[in-house]
């Protein structure tokens, strides 16, 4: 449940940024799982981050990143558990894409502060969700 209520937040956010890599939600996978257990997507926590290309990079990282993990999650669910949001990995190359795309927008290190500053806000917001 920590999940649905960050991940929406997020995605929400990142829809008015202006982020160079073409990335796919994963909010109705997740509310889909949720129906499938009876549950409904419960209100997204409140989130908001300035408006800066370093600061959407840093939130997709931890987004983005956040699939990986679930693949390997996935793996340990029963087959009588909905998994379509864990499924939702990467195609073969993505993550690599991903990895090379921040790399070629970061410009200096103040950018890399300002990515790194919003990726912790991003995990944070996930801590406070759990």
């Amino acid at each position: 449940m920590a999940h649905a209520r960050a991940l929406p937040a997020v995605e929400a956010w990142l829809q008015g940024q202006d982020v160079a890599f073409p990335w796919r939600s994963r909010r109705k996978a997740l509310a889909a799982d949720l129906a499938a257990l009876g549950q409904e997507m419960p209100e997204p926590l409140p989130f908001d981050l300035p408006d800066d290309e370093a600061t959407g990079w840093g939130a997709l990282y931890v987004t983005e990143g956040s699939r990986l993990g679930g693949v390997m999650l996935a793996r340990q669910v029963g087959e009588e558990f909905p998994r379509a949001y864990l499924e939702s990995g990467f195609g073969s190359g993505e993550w690599r894409a991903f990895r090379h795309a921040l790399d070629d927008a970061a410009v200096d290190p103040a950018w890399i502060d300002r990515a790194v500053a919003a990726a912790e806000q991003v995990f944070g917001l996930y801590r406070r969700a759990a």
